[in-house]
Parts: structure tokens; sequence; C-alpha cells
């Protein structure tokens, strides 16, 4: 079927293409992919996304796609979109509904190879049985007093720390030390805060998930090695969010701001964006960093649940099971760079896209000034997932893709596993998953998403990101 905007991408780097700006696009588009990913996805839509955004006020550089782009709301998911702080606006639809939905990966001292089945089996279960995980699951935070709620929201990953659920040490391995500076608890409804407060330390449902696996193959031995990784080393990857609480967060603001009429004069109504400068753009900004925090603290806590996990079946005590990084990749945040020869701060918006910034950066802690961020990538729980090292690369305000993305819905991966047998063929490929729901396991099946090689191998040769190391996935826990 003939694609309008596909033909109208014109290649300007290694899987770099140019949509060219017309219209009341502000900026050109620029798409991040291989030529087979493009002819293999369903590209039309998200590129009509690609367009829209573009269309935002006091948007700069380029309205970009990552190679794992695909149909979202306002913004594509794998979309990416500065705005000057003067003049520029905000939009929730550019960060999503699960604000800093994000991934942590942590290491253990064992090889999986070392473990036999029944005790694989017995980690997954005590995981299964200490992490709330499906639609609404979750009771850890429901005792938190308002002081103490009102602090890990402002203040992040540092009070889950600071109560027993991890190391001091844990925040030098977080995107931002694990907290998101703004945050505001009075930005936030009551509804949202009721939401959050019985989810906190949950996985959710949807592609959420706690998985186990093997270092296949490390692909830049010198970088794996100063992280601390080894072939055939276990790793544990956490991938969820700020649950109800970030949904909430998004939904209460995108109500205010198109009753208010923010979204006149844009594309599409989901774009609804607020001036930065503005009271409710203030006002988003500060309820959307309270999210994050949340997110910070539900992953921490998530690791926490894992850790006792880990020493109950297997004895290895908590602090043996060290984080290498945890990285948002639904977010905006404040960011300077040059543009057209002058310093500006930018509001980076990256929905369904990760920071990575590159050696040297002042942001980063010490532990990677030499080898730039770790930039973690999920593919899908049958195949792999990779850890790459950020390049810096100021063409995506230093940023890459966040996963392999999907390539069929959950409809079309429900109607293609309807009387089929999901739990059994990913065990026949060597994978045992435990989860709350047929339902989320038939929708998260491996041919339901791209393949996260070809996603990785678009992001290196356009110079975002490296790749370090190749994940093997082997014990899943989903929503």
């Amino acid at each position: 079927m003939f694609s309008p905007l596909l033909s109208k991408l014109k290649k300007i780097a290694p899987a770099t293409y140019l949509l060219p700006k017309e219209g009341g696009m502000r900026v050109p588009g620029l798409v991040i992919a291989s030529e087979k990913l493009l002819e293999e996805i369903e590209i039309e839509k998200p590129l009509l996304q690609v367009r829209n955004v573009a269309y935002l006020p006091g948007i700069v550089g380029y309205s970009i796609a990552m190679p794992d782009i695909h149909w979202g709301y306002g913004f594509p998911i794998g979309g990416v979109a500065a705005t000057s702080k003067e003049g520029g606006v905000i939009s929730p639809g550019g960060v999503g509904y699960d604000i800093n939905c994000g991934v942590r990966l942590a290491l253990a001292p064992i090889r999986l190879r070392d473990l036999n089945e029944a005790t694989q089996e017995a980690l997954l279960k005590a995981i299964y049985q200490k992490v709330p995980s499906g639609v609404g699951h979750g009771h850890r935070g429901s005792g938190v007093s308002e002081a103490d709620y009102k602090k890990l929201l402002e203040e992040g990953a540092k009070w889950s720390v600071e109560q027993g659920y991890g190391f001091p040490s844990d925040l030098e391995h977080i995107e931002s030390h694990g907290t998101i500076p703004g945050a505001d608890y009075a930005a936030v409804s009551q509804m949202a805060k009721d939401r959050g407060k019985k989810q906190l330390g949950s996985i959710g449902s949807g592609n959420h998930f706690v998985e186990l696996g093997e270092i296949q193959k490390n692909l830049l031995p010198e970088t794996a090695e100063a992280w601390g990784m080894e072939e055939g080393q276990l790793y544990i990857l956490i991938h969820s969010g700020s649950r109800g609480f970030g949904h909430q967060v998004c939904q209460d603001t995108l109500n205010s701001l198109v009753t208010k009429g923010f979204a006149e004069g844009l594309p599409d109504r989901q774009l609804v964006a607020a001036p930065l400068e503005s009271p409710e753009g203030k006002e988003y900004f500060a309820a959307m960093n309270a999210a994050a925090n949340y997110a910070f603290n539900n992953r921490q806590q998530i690791l926490h649940w894992v850790r006792e996990a880990f020493q109950e079946v297997l004895q290895i005590s908590p602090e043996k099971i060290t984080p290498l990084y945890d990285v948002c990749h639904n977010i905006a945040k404040f960011e300077e760079y040059e543009v057209e020869g002058k310093k500006q701060l930018l509001c980076v918006h990256r929905k369904g896209a990760t920071r990575a910034f590159g050696p040297g950066h002042p942001e980063l802690s010490p532990l990677f000034q030499q080898t730039g961020q770790p930039v973690l990538v999920p593919g899908d729980m049958g195949r792999a997932s990779y850890v790459l090292a950020g390049l810096g690369n100021p063409l995506t305000w230093c940023s890459s893709c966040h996963g392999a993305g999907r390539a069929k819905s959950r409809i079309q991966s429900m109607r293609r596993w309807k009387g089929a047998h999901p739990f059994e063929y990913m065990k026949s490929q060597g994978v045992r998953v435990m989860a709350s729901s047929y339902k989320t396991v038939a929708e998260e099946m491996p041919d339901a998403y791209k393949e996260v090689d070809a996603v990785v191998e678009a992001v290196e040769e356009a110079g975002l990101a490296t790749r370090v190391a190749r994940l093997r996935p082997h014990l899943v826990l989903k929503g």
C-alpha cells in the first residue's frame, strides 16, 4: 500500500532520514531507522504523528522518531522533541500516561547455568510471591503516612533507601541519582495520590515485567568489564513506572488543558500543550516530576523484594545484587544544549525514548564518566535485550531507543494466540513465564515486537549509542 509520508523521507546520513518541513510544521522530522525497519512496520500513522509534533510552539531542531517507533497518544512512542524554555510548551502526550516508565538492570554474583531447573523455578516463584503484579495490584505503600508520602514524591528513591529498601550506593546507579527536582506534592490531585499509595512496589500489567536471564555476549568487552558484566552472569531486568499515580496525573492534566483551550491551533488535540512559563505548564511539570519520583521509588522497592527472594532461595545477601543502571523512558526534562551557536535550556520530551549521555557529561556520576551512560533496551521475553553505552549525539538531544517497539497491536497478538498455548510455547523456547493473566502473556508474545537486533543496529549506525552486551531471557514475571 502506498505510504505518502514514507515516500517523502530522504536519507541524510546512515540510518537517518529527514521528513521535510511543510504546512504548519515549525521544524522538519527526523527518523532513525534502517530501510528494513521502514519496510516492515506500519509506518504511516507514526510518521503522521512525527509531522504533527513538529507543529508544537517553541519546538527546536527536529521532531524525532527512534527505530522502535509506533503509534501512541499524541506523540508516537519512540518520539523525542525539545522545546525552548522561553516561548516553548510542555505536552503531556509527549511524556505519556505512565510517567517515568523505565528500566532497571541489576547483576547477581552467579551464573544462570549453575542453577538447576528446580532452583530457577523456586526463585521465580519467590519473586512472584513478593512482587505484586497485575492490573491494580500492589499494597506495599498503603501504610505510608502523608508526611512520608510527600517526602518520597519530592525526594525520589532516596526515601526508599532511608526506609531500608536498598543501599545509599544504589542511588549512584539511577538516572538523575533517583530524584527529579521540582516535584510538588501539592500539585497532585487526591485521586492520583490515592491510586498510587496502594500500588507502590508493584510492576502492574501490560508490557511491564521482572526478567532474569544471562549475559549472552559482551560486545564491547572493555566497557562491559568496567560495568562489572561477565558473560554467563545472571541479570535482573525490572520494567515498571508510576502505575495509577502517573496515569491519573496525565489524565487530570489533559482534561484541564483541553477544557482551557490549549489544544487550539494544533493538528491533534492529543498534543494539547501548555506554555512552559504558564501556571498550567508549571503545575504539570511539578506533578509530572512527583510521578517520576514515585516511579524511582517503585523500581527501588521492586529490586528490594527481588533481593529478598535471592536471599531466601539462594542465600545471596541483598548487597551482592548490585544495580548497574536505572533509566527513564517517559519524561520531559530541562537540559542544556547548543542551538545555533548559543547555549539554551530546552525541555526535552522523551516518550518511549531513553537518555543517552556520552562520556564526560557533567550530569553522569563518576562511575560512567569514561564510558558514557548505560542505555537499557529490552527486546521481548523470548529473544533478547541489549545494554548500550550512550554517545551523546546532539542531533537527537542525546536520545536513543527504549526497546524493540511493537510490531503488532495487542488485539492482533491476542487474535494470533487465541486457543494456543503461550506458556507452553515459551517453555519450549527455554523461557519460563509466570503471570497473573493469560491475556497479558498472549498480548506480549515475542512476535508482537520488532526484532531488537535490527533496532539497536540502527541506533548504533546512526551514532546514538554503542552496543555493550546482549542479554538472553530465561525467567519472566508478567502482570
